[in-house]
């Protein structure tokens, strides 16, 4: 996987602000970062909080869904797409429309709390960040608090 930590935003008593860097290869993908997000949960020492997790693009989103079965994720890309094309005659100039309106669809922001410093995620879920315009280096933050 090729995303890894970058630097170190704020650390406070209480509150840890980190971004993560996450690469993408394709046009449209979903990439899980349970690991990322729990290194910053580890890093943060904190045993009993919250997780906000915040992408800062237009273009991308962040989701929880199932991540036992890879058709689940294969399935939203595939009906995302026929539901928003990428060719339909949008007046947005740059030709990324589609992206802009699938990532406002799925959202920018999740929260999940932290329980014996572990994220307390359903049994099949995970946290995966939505590229719906690569490929291309993206920002993750994460706050733990």
């Amino acid at each position: 996987m090729s995303q890894k930590s970058a630097l170190l935003i704020y650390y406070g008593e209480n509150i840890m602000l980190k971004e993560i860097r996450v690469k993408t290869s394709s046009r449209v993908e979903f990439k899980n970062i349970d690991s990322e997000i729990q290194k910053v949960i580890d890093e943060s020492k904190v045993n009993s909080g919250v997780c906000h997790i915040f992408v800062p693009h237009t273009t991308a989103a962040v989701t929880i869904n199932e991540n036992a079965d890879p058709n689940v994720v294969r399935d939203i890309i595939s009906e995302t797409n026929k539901i928003i094309p990428f060719n339909d005659n949008y007046t947005h100039l740059e030709g990324n429309a589609a992206a802009h309106i699938k990532a406002s669809l799925i959202g920018q922001s999740e929260t999940v709390f932290i329980e014996n410093g572990r994220m307390i995620l359903g049994t099949w879920q995970s946290i995966f960040f939505c590229e719906f315009d690569g490929p291309r280096t993206r920002k993750v933050y994460v706050k733990i608090t």
